[in-house]
């Protein structure tokens, strides 16, 4: 039966079911139609457990384990489309595996502050990185007739007040920044559905925006899939009606009760609503089930979860997440040698990621630590031993009877991390384990302290205060490297924080993401050489928050409003243009090999459509082993007084080569590429003029540049 036909026979207390929750995960079917509800699973790093339909309650059965995904902050780390496209794959397919219908990511906000509690499960602090990998891993995901949602529009950049902060930004930057991912999600990722941000934008909560729904999302980019809105993102029953969204879900159990459940069944009957608005909405419902093969029967793909294929999967994308922020006298690799001594540190070494963050927890069939990554690459003949060096004092690994997102809709939706007074038996605590870590590490060869943040901090519902590390791990470090200078430092976290103290101190250090399943194993490959890093970093790392535009030109988080004062100078974009220093420029990343770079060319192509400038470049791996380099190339004015960034990234390729191998590198940028937007004309318009082109292995770290005239 065509949609049209189907949509005549529904009843207007059909309808309403379709386009609200019946369940916390689900929405009401139509049997007698052969309509199936529609089931969504959080999240982007792996299909979320089971909860009773109506309570925030563990299921409990052993069918829901899965495999657990690197985070999109690691994916992103990979500069790596295809491993984007792979992570999409695995994820649809256990999805699918799973019976479910829409997976609830990727996560395309823009990294506004490094505090934001969610900032792990974003990609970038850069729109058009962000948009290149989110594409692939959208059309990873729905090869397996399961739909991606795209999450959140828009504007949402901090957790704190969440569900009532009224964000205010200049269209210029609206339309540059934090827009084009979530369009080119759309446009070239054909995301089949896309939820709405709890925020507020120009006097509307967003989940009821006719400006952002209806007017950009659908009217401009033609989108045609489903809106689903946040969960509790829903306000107002006539605002959500006459808006573009489709469905409303929520964190409550009174499903009748939601703004466009009983309340619009109730004003459609009054006549105070046209049921048209109700009858668009299940049209795009139908539509996205029959693209998913969910109606009359149609073949639909099983999918399959937790095979050995999705765990190499993931393991490959850690493996290239793993950025080298330093590396001093070439401390790294560290060998690996029979009957070595070899000390780990730092409680992020033995701890569990997957069962924390808010709504990205997941149910892992495993988890590789760090610790046990090491031990299993050197086996028996190596002496491995650990100490955690500092108290995680507010971690509570015991499940809880019911999930935090029951109260998830109290206070506004989010606050502000605090730091607790400790209490006297913590201190001591803390200072045995430091004293008993530093004694340790001047009997060992090799040291490697893993440190850095957990899910107590980088989480759903909270922003920190600041970039401090926790649990007095700053200390720990200082006096861990004054008693054995080659320690290895690892940062394990989502978001960043601050080195300052002892970094000067360390000869190496590691980030590693919240990286999935494997991550421990990634980790350890890289740290003894079996696999060189190619990470590069997605976003900047400021010295402290203070530095960041969003704290010293801008607000974060706000009260009642939060103005985004920096405009488009966002990341890297305020620290090139105002010379601001960073501790790591976003797109840094060592290896263990070199690389020589040479012949920058760029040359414009004028024919019968837009000019576009072809760049090329040859890169020749000159050392003595296989390593992988990330070509980025930014283009920014010739005027030394622009109101623009003075470079922003339009195009980067990761390059695979053997020692001695050399490869031409050739990109091509569109019109796009040296374009603004103009809110006067409300378009972007590339002027005509001079432009530079940058190659660089970071956006600090320009090996060549050029200009062109467009």
């Amino acid at each position: 039966m065509k949609i049209d036909e189907l949509v005549k026979e529904l009843t207007l207390e059909e309808k309403i079911g379709m386009i609200h929750g019946d369940g916390l995960f689900r929405t009401k079917g139509v049997p007698r139609l052969g309509i199936p509800p529609l089931k969504m699973s959080d999240g982007p790093m792996g299909v979320r457990n089971e909860f009773e339909n109506d309570q925030w309650i563990p299921i409990g059965t052993t069918d829901d384990y899965v495999s657990y995904l690197p985070s999109n902050s690691a994916i992103a780390a990979t500069w790596n489309r295809e491993a984007a496209r792979e992570s999409g794959r695995v994820l649809g397919a256990e999805a699918r595996g799973r019976g479910k219908d829409m997976i609830l990511g990727p996560g395309v906000n823009i990294k506004r502050s490094p505090l934001c509690g969610r900032d792990f499960e974003y990609m970038s602090e850069d729109p058009y990185l962000a948009g290149e990998l989110a594409v692939p891993l959208i059309q990873g995901v729905q090869e397996w007739d399961v739909s991606a949602c795209v999450k959140h529009f828009a504007l949402n950049n901090q957790e704190t007040e969440r569900l009532w902060v009224e964000v205010e930004v200049d269209e210029e930057p609206l339309r540059e920044i934090y827009l084009p991912a979530f369009e080119k999600a759309v446009k070239e990722g054909g995301s089949l559905s896309l939820m709405g941000a709890y925020n507020r934008f120009r006097g509307e909560h967003c989940c009821e925006s006719k400006g952002l729904l209806n007017q950009v999302l659908r009217e401009e980019w033609g989108f045609d899939g489903v809106i689903v809105s946040d969960w509790g993102g829903v306000h107002r029953t006539k605002e959500a009606a006459e808006s573009a969204l489709d469905i409303e879900m929520s964190v409550t159990d009174n499903f009748d009760e939601y703004f466009m459940a009983e309340p619009l069944k109730e004003a459609v009957e009054k006549g105070e609503l046209p049921e048209a608005l109700i009858d668009e909405k299940v049209r795009n419902i139908l539509r996205l089930m029959e693209r998913l093969h969910m109606l009359d029967g149609a073949e639909r793909k099983a999918g399959c979860y937790n095979t050995p294929e999705h765990r190499a999967a993931a393991l490959d994308t850690a493996r290239e997440s793993v950025v080298l922020l330093k590396n001093e006298e070439h401390l790294l690799p560290l060998a690996k040698k029979a009957g070595q001594r070899i000390l780990v540190i730092g409680d992020n070494a033995n701890r569990i990621h997957s069962c924390g963050g808010g709504s990205a927890e997941i149910k892992a069939l495993y988890e590789i630590t760090p610790l046990m990554g090491i031990k299993k690459l050197l086996g028996g003949n190596a002496q491995v031993d650990w100490v955690p060096g500092y108290v995680a004092y507010d971690c509570d690994q015991e499940e809880k009877p019911v999930n935090w997102q029951a109260d998830s809709l109290e206070n506004g939706g989010g606050s502000v991390g605090q730091a607790e007074e400790l209490q006297a038996d913590v201190l001591a605590l803390e200072e045995k384990l430091r004293r008993e870590a530093v004694e340790l590490a001047a009997q060992y060869e090799q040291v490697i302290f893993v440190g850095g943040l957990n899910h107590q901090q980088d989480s759903e519902g909270h922003d920190r205060p600041d970039m401090k590390l926790p649990y007095g791990q700053d200390q720990v470090i200082r006096e861990v490297l004054a008693a054995n200078p080659n320690t290895v430092v690892v940062m394990a976290a989502g978001s960043p924080v601050e080195m300052g103290e002892w970094l000067s101190q360390a000869k190496a250090v590691v980030w590693h993401w919240y990286a999935g399943m494997e991550g421990g194993t990634a980790l350890a490959e890289v740290l003894f050489g079996q696999v060189n890093p190619s990470g590069r970093l997605p976003e900047s790392f400021p010295f402290t928050h203070l530095d960041c535009p969003a704290h010293c030109v801008g607000e974060y988080p706000g009260g009642k409003t939060v103005a985004y004062r920096e405009g488009r100078f966002v990341g890297y974009r305020y620290y090139e243009t105002k010379k601001v220093p960073v501790a790591f420029p976003f797109g840094h990343g060592l290896s263990y090999t070199e690389f020589a770079w040479e012949g920058l060319r760029a040359e414009v192509k004028k024919g019968a459509e837009q000019p576009k400038v072809a760049v090329s470049l040859k890169i020749t791996n000159t050392g003595d082993r296989a390593g992988k380099e990330v070509v980025q190339i930014y283009v920014g004015p010739t005027e030394e007084e622009s109101v623009y960034p003075v470079k922003e990234l339009r195009a980067f390729e990761k390059v695979a080569l053997e020692p001695g191998e050399s490869s031409e590198v050739v990109l091509t940028l569109e019109k796009e590429a040296f374009a603004h937007y103009d809110a006067r004309e409300k378009a972007f318009c590339a002027k005509p003029g001079a432009y530079r082109i940058y190659a660089g292995k970071s956006a600090a770290e320009i090996v060549e540049c050029v200009e062109v005239e467009i």
